[in-house]
């Protein structure tokens, strides 16, 4: 896959495009772009996605707080995988927010991608205020010489409710539901941090992770089995969300024990795959009561790995 701008796009070749934010990149969104390659192969034309960063929300919307399924190098990690030709990741401002209708096709869609179809949703909206509506695409599309494909309601209302899903579903700590409608393991990916060591003294020592994106989603609070890939090797282990009110932690934090691992990872970047919650965070009378549910805990996950196994 090529990833691009609109700026180092011009002058290459004829493409199939699609239009979208696709957060999450779920089994909806697999749907769109096994038709956009497939049309494109079919077609001799590039597979093209023109997507956004910020989110729209994030920019016209700013007190909205929105979290995002994937952080922007999730994403392009997930499409990477898909058989896409060209990611174009477009930079959402409140100035492009403000072209027109014809300012947005004439000036991207058939200049810059060179658009010879577009494959887009029954409801899609665009252009200022996102007054313009498929029919207008379609009467573009004979001006500028461009096919417009429709996916159907019915595939396009099946992307937004796996979308509302995986949102409730991951604020809820279901992982197994998130996970079902994304096609893969929700994850977490940052940076390995030094924390209290608290871990360590109750000899389960952590790895703490430091997400730097803020409009990332976390899930509930709780007690996860997770998997990562740390060297080339495959690892699992539990890993608690929340604020240790046990030992009266004042933020959240996300901390994670690996089973049989005791590797230097201080300052690496990893991947935190996320399987199954175990519970809820809980206070504890003492820190021998926290330690005992730990040594549950750990038996727990190691049967459902076992299980899943």
């Amino acid at each position: 896959m090529i990833k691009k701008t609109l700026a180092d796009n011009s002058g290459t070749g004829f493409s199939v495009v699609t239009i979208g934010t696709f957060d999450g990149v779920h089994v909806g969104h697999r749907k769109i772009l096994e038709r956009l390659i497939e049309s494109a192969r079919a077609n001799n034309l590039k597979s093209t996605l023109l997507t956004f960063f910020p989110h729209p929300r994030m920019v016209l919307q700013q007190d909205a707080d929105i979290k995002l399924i994937n952080t922007l190098d999730e994403k392009i990690a997930i499409l990477e995988k898909s058989g896409l030709e060209q990611l174009i990741i477009y930079p959402f401002t409140r100035e492009f927010s403000r072209l027109t209708a014809i300012e947005f096709v004439r000036d991207i869609i058939v200049d810059k991608l060179r658009a010879r179809k577009v494959i887009i949703g029954y409801d899609h909206r665009f252009g200022r205020n996102r007054t313009a509506t498929i029919k207008d695409l379609r009467e573009y599309g004979e001006t500028y010489e461009f096919d417009v494909e429709e996916i159907g309601v019915e595939e396009v209302d099946a992307v937004s409710v796996s979308s509302t899903k995986i949102r409730r579903a991951l604020e809820e700590g279901d992982m197994e539901t998130a996970n079902q409608y994304l096609g893969y393991d929700f994850m977490l990916t940052g940076e390995v941090v030094k924390g209290k060591g608290l871990g360590k003294q109750m000899r389960y020592p952590t790895a703490n992770l430091h997400i730097a994106e803020t409009y990332k989603l976390i899930p509930a609070k709780g007690v996860y089995v997770v998997k990562s890939e740390i060297d080339d090797r495959v690892v699992y282990g539990m890993m608690n969300i929340g604020f240790n009110p046990t030992v009266n932690g004042d933020r959240q934090s996300i901390e994670i024990h690996f089973f049989d691992f005791d590797r230097d990872i201080y300052g690496k970047k990893i991947r935190i795959d996320m399987l199954k919650r175990l519970r809820d965070e809980v206070r504890f009378d003492s820190v021998e009561s926290l330690t005992l549910q730990l040594h549950k805990d750990k038996e727990n996950a190691l049967e459902y790995l076992r299980e899943r196994r």
